[in-house]
């Protein structure tokens, strides 16, 4: 069945009914629905740039194409794609469309000779969220996060890269 977990690895496929796909730019006003409606900020020139890169994927509902789902991922130095934002409309929530968002992003930068390692930064209640996908989460101490988690999954194939 799709969207279940394999053993040791993340979801490998959206749910059914539901396929994720990079984003085009007809696609820009929907992701920012997306990431409005979940009350998240995502630059607009960053938006254009991950789409231009295939960093920013959605997830669509088969039956009506509707946009249901996104992810936006960032470029932060050399080999790092970092996840700047993931949301879920509402209604969809709890199907394992954000596990295939991100899950997606993950097995795309392992084919992208550029990118060594991928990073997140989230509210504390996603720790297992990103940890059942493979992260390594990391609580910062500092205080400079706002009480944020940050993780990392590597992607590269070791030093030998």
């Amino acid at each position: 069945m799709s969207g279940e977990r394999d053993p040791g690895g993340p979801p490998r496929d959206p749910p059914d009914g539901f396929a994720v796909e990079p984003a085009t730019p007809d696609d820009r006003l929907d992701v920012l629905r997306v990431l409005d409606a979940a009350m998240l900020e995502t630059d607009a020139a960053a938006l254009d740039d991950a789409v231009d890169r295939g960093d920013a994927l959605v997830a669509s509902f088969d039956r009506t194409d509707a946009v249901v789902g996104a992810l936006v991922a960032v470029r932060r130095g050399p080999e790092q794609l970092h996840v700047d934002a993931v949301a879920i409309r509402w209604s969809r929530r709890g199907r394992g469309i954000g596990s295939a968002l991100v899950a997606t992003a993950v097995r795309r930068a392992e084919r992208d000779p550029e990118v060594g390692v991928v990073t997140a930064e989230f509210d504390a209640e996603l720790e297992e969220f990103y940890h059942d996908l493979g992260f390594e989460v990391v609580t910062e101490r500092d205080g400079e996060s706002g009480g944020r988690l940050r993780g990392s999954r590597r992607v590269d194939e070791g030093p030998s890269r």
